[in-house]
């Protein structure tokens, strides 16, 4: 730890443009010895603290195989393995487990509790999901832009669907990587005033998903109803439709675009079958990138 303290990553803006640049370096070459098979345990012996309020896949795959494969160990708590399940102030166990671990990584509902939570760690905490932002899961995403297109910057990025958590990443990743991005979304449901106002003009909004696509370099949508929003499911079916990203939406986008979706996804939904399975998607780099782009957050954070 740092004289200053830890640092953290609660969102993109946590970290400059050079250090997102100097993690996608370094994931390049994880990826790199991870497909050799090549050992690089660089956090041998350190200890990772998983904090799960919400249900998971690729997240607690990634940051569990990531830790196994740098040498070091994971820890999975959900909140029946804690006592934060059980009306413990988040303040308590942030300052007891953070004199026990080496990093920790919070997925849940309350972008607060993870903000009160890192106020009172004395190690990196790592944004996993929050209701405000996804933020691994955008530097997994642009990384794999960059992998398959060369360089985001002045770029245009389309997204198409709710103003949610990944939306507000991708904005915040505008402002950091500065490429141009369009939000199409259905009226009341745009990202949030305050989280637009830091990318200043990068980031456009409106309701009119051809608007957006056209000629983007990359389409990017996600589920119309989100973790904890399964009530408003058929509310929101309405409200989007005519927002699906299909085959004939992507005709709009440039010669050459591609398809990202942070997944799981509702094929027939928010994207068609065809565009998800197709030759434009790069949804599963996308996913296995989360793995790389994690790991060498995870040693920026810990080595720093």
């Amino acid at each position: 730890m740092s004289p200053a303290g830890p640092r953290h990553y609660l969102s993109l803006l946590d970290l400059s443009s050079d250090e997102l640049t100097g993690i996608f370096k370094r994931a390049t070459e994880l990826k790199a010895l991870h497909r050799a098979r090549t050992p690089h345990e660089t956090l041998r012996g350190r200890v990772l603290g998983m904090i799960f309020e919400k249900s998971s896949t690729r997240t607690r795959v990634s940051f569990e195989a990531g830790m196994a494969q740098l040498g070091g160990y994971a820890i999975f708590l959900s909140p029946r393995d804690t006592h934060l399940g059980r009306g413990e102030p988040v303040e308590d166990t942030a300052r007891v487990l953070s004199r026990m671990v080496d990093v920790v990584m919070v997925r849940t509902f309350d972008h607060a509790l993870l903000e009160r939570f890192a106020a009172h760690s004395r190690v990196p905490v790592i944004n996993a999901l929050s209701d405000l932002y996804h933020p691994c899961q955008v530097l997994a995403d642009v990384f794999t832009f960059e992998e398959h297109r060369g360089s985001i910057v002045d770029r245009t990025v389309a997204w198409v669907g709710d103003g949610n958590n990944v939306c507000n990443s991708f904005i915040n990743a505008a402002h950091r990587f500065g490429f141009n991005l369009r939000i199409a979304s259905p009226p009341g449901y745009e990202p949030r005033p305050d989280v637009l106002a830091r990318a200043g003009n990068r980031v456009s909004v409106g309701n009119d998903p051809a608007a957006a696509v056209s000629r983007a370099d990359l389409v990017v949508t996600d589920v119309w109803a989100s973790m904890g929003q399964e009530q408003q499911q058929l509310e929101r079916e309405r409200a989007f439709a005519g927002y699906q990203v299909d085959s004939a939406l992507l005709r709009q986008a440039a010669s050459g675009s591609i398809v990202m979706h942070c997944l799981p996804a509702h094929r027939g939904e928010e994207i068609s079958a065809e565009v998800l399975d197709g030759s434009s998607s790069v949804v599963w780099d996308e996913a296995e990138n989360r793995l790389h782009v994690q790991k060498a957050l995870l040693e920026f954070l810990v080595l720093s």
